[in-house]
């Protein structure tokens, strides 16, 4: 039997979860944000509270990326493998030696996921390639392409894509990638007939969220997320 007391603070410490557009997004109290796409795509987001304090696989949050690779020692290492293996949370786990290259393992896909995530460079994105190299995201989509199994061709492709479209929108360059050939996003099929609840929008809108859970303030602003519902006063410009 938990007692009243209890039941209030575990209810305080539980985090939150909403859906904004196309991701779902989870708050915890200690100012963490976890925001899914509900594929294979997972954006961590801290407090500035954590900012310097945190490391790990996700980098140390001081706003310099030349950084991130800092092994459990503290050193800094180039090899992504050195690195991956300093964080392991067993020794009992055998270290990763070789680094596994799906397009080399699965060469028939390799060139259908280049001409696939050629988008990435393309001119469909010029207006973000000035703010956000494409290169790392091009080589990351064909990685993912090529790991894919024949019946997740399009989530793996969409999702690495979204990936560079989401950190342009970070950066202020709204991209209409998607069409009804590349990746559709069918949200306005949902309206009922003759009205316009649901309405797709690249580039959503911010959302700031504050309140004091056991005397800790979190005040994180969600980011610009792909997706938001839109309701009748913003639908009325498109019809």
């Amino acid at each position: 039997v938990v007692k009243p007391s209890q039941t209030e603070v575990l209810h305080h410490c539980l985090p939150s979860w909403k859906t904004v557009g196309l991701y779902l997004v989870i708050e915890a109290s200690n100012g963490v944000m976890l925001i899914w796409d509900k594929k294979t795509t997972v954006f961590i987001k801290l407090s500035p509270d954590y900012k310097g304090k945190v490391c790990g696989l996700c980098g140390n949050f001081d706003d310099k990326a030349n950084n991130d690779f800092t092994t459990r020692s503290g050193l800094q290492d180039s090899n992504p493998l050195n690195f991956g293996n300093s964080w392991k949370q067993s020794p009992m786990c055998p270290d990763v030696t070789q680094e596994i290259k799906p397009c080399d393992l699965k060469p028939h896909r390799k060139s259908w996921a280049e001409k696939e995530c050629s988008i990435i460079q393309s001119e469909v994105f010029k207006i973000c390639h000035s703010k956000v190299n494409p290169l790392p995201f091009y080589e990351a989509c064909v990685h993912d392409a090529c790991s894919c199994d024949s019946g997740g061709d399009c989530e793996c492709f969409c999702s690495a894509v979204a990936a560079y479209a989401q950190e342009c929108i970070k950066a202020e360059a709204c991209v209409f990638w998607r069409t009804p050939d590349i990746c559709p996003i069918f949200c306005d099929y949902y309206n009922p007939r003759n009205e316009c609840d649901w309405h797709y929008e690249p580039c959503g809108s911010n959302i700031t969220t504050c309140r004091m859970i056991n005397n800790v303030s979190t005040n994180l602003t969600i980011p610009l997320l792909e997706g938001n519902k839109f309701y009748i006063v913003f639908c009325s410009d498109i019809l």
